[in-house]
């Protein structure tokens, strides 16, 4: 079937649900990022460097896996429909608080009630959304699904562009806040998982505890193996990324509006990578997509941050981020596939955001080993090889999931 098939394929529950969940991440990761495209201007407002105000992007990483526990668990128990409308009420309402922060130590504080918000949104959402769509074509909009974050990215750009000499880093903060019209589009269009609803079961009696207890021993394995995986997978996205406008103005003395357009140009590549990958998942299987795309993004180095010809640059973001989502593309289905019916919404998002905990720091040490050795060229360069390397050789230790059924009480 084609992607537009797929499409029509859906009910008009499929769709909405769907949808809500793609904007709900799309917005998130846009909040997100517009923190990445600012790190500068606001490093000039509060007059320190750069690693300083990286610390921001560090206490948000850092502060998600709480969120994806939090609200996983409530997710879980009370449904996902709305525990996901309480989370972006509650990052957009950070969101603008930022705008406001008088100083750096509050900025910084927000930011990490900012990354408990943001650690809910994913688990809570591809639960609800992988759970509410047939098993056919799960890849195609698992790859979809996921790159909202890369839509999130390109509308960041976009709005740095556009706005940021008319409204400064504050009203980028401001815009922010948009996403909380989503939660009355959830409440009004969107219904329950019905994989939720139809294994509802009381989560009080001793009985339940047990079993609970029971399902963490027996994935063990299970949960180590998700949480070395994610935190390959967030090097790999928040190693090539979060940086990357700094790479084009610091490195390359780019102006704030070229910045934004390259940023929109090597989105559009994560993008079209992410629904390529995904949808290629289906036929070559989940590990196989993944492996080919870290390993292909090794060939993208030398143009992605070893040059400092614009018309070389371009092509090799492009090429880079068509590779890292791509990888991308296949996570939300993969996760969930792996993941056991009862603790969906908390088992694939704490591991994320447990990848993302170790490896939380990156962005400083990156902006620290910039600051010693001249520049962040050769640092992404070497971010790059090291990390798709890694994300290949553990993926291949994983078993194959593709076509698990979601609504089974053991996704294996």
């Amino acid at each position: 079937m084609s992607w537009i098939d797929q499409f029509r394929a859906l009910t008009s529950r499929q769709r909405h649900a769907f949808f809500a969940c793609l904007l709900g991440w799309s917005l998130d990761a846009f909040d997100f990022f517009i923190l990445v495209f600012c790190l500068l201007p606001i490093a000039k407002e509060f007059h320190v460097g750069v690693p300083a105000v990286a610390q921001a992007i560090f206490l948000t990483l850092a502060f998600r896996p709480v969120g994806a526990l939090v609200f996983g668990v409530l997710a879980d128990r009370f449904g996902r429909r709305p525990v996901l409308m309480i989370n972006i009420a509650c990052f957009s309402v950070l969101e603008l608080a930022c705008a406001f922060a008088p100083s750096l130590h509050v900025l910084l504080i927000l930011r990490a009630l900012f990354g408990v918000a943001m650690g809910g949104e994913w688990g809570v959402g591809a639960a609800l959304a992988l759970e509410s769509l047939p098993t056919g074509g799960r890849g195609f909009f698992s790859g979809l699904l996921q790159e909202g974050y890369a839509l999130g990215y390109l509308l960041a750009g976009a709005a740095y562009s556009l706005l940021f000499h008319r409204i400064g880093w504050r009203g980028l903060f401001l815009v922010g806040a948009a996403p909380a019209i989503l939660v009355a589009y959830i409440g009004f269009k969107v219904e329950e998982s019905p994989v939720w609803v139809e294994g509802r079961v009381p989560k009080t009696t001793v009985a339940n505890k047990a079993t609970l207890l029971q399902q963490v021993s027996r994935y063990g394995l299970t949960f180590l193996f998700l949480i070395l995986l994610m935190t390959g997978f967030n090097a790999f996205s928040h190693g090539t990324q979060d940086l990357y406008p700094t790479f084009l103005q610091h490195d390359l003395n780019l102006s704030v509006e070229a910045t934004g357009r390259i940023a929109v140009v090597y989105m559009v590549g994560a993008i079209l990578g992410g629904l390529l990958f995904g949808t290629l998942s289906e036929r070559v299987g989940r590990k196989r997509a993944i492996i080919a795309a870290a390993l292909l993004s090794i060939l993208a180095i030398p143009l992605f941050s070893l040059t400092h010809s614009l018309w070389l640059v371009v092509p090799g973001a492009f090429l880079m981020q068509f590779m890292v989502q791509g990888a991308w593309g296949v996570v939300p289905a993969y996760l969930s596939e792996l993941s056991p019916e009862p603790v969906r919404a908390t088992f694939p998002g704490l591991a994320y955001q447990l990848g993302n905990l170790i490896t939380s720091r990156n962005s400083v040490l990156q902006a620290q080993a910039a600051a010693r050795f001249g520049g962040l060229g050769k640092v992404l360069a070497l971010t790059v090889l090291i990390v798709a390397a890694y994300l290949a050789v553990i993926t291949s230790l994983g078993r194959e999931s593709k076509g698990a059924d979601l609504r089974r009480g053991d996704a294996t």
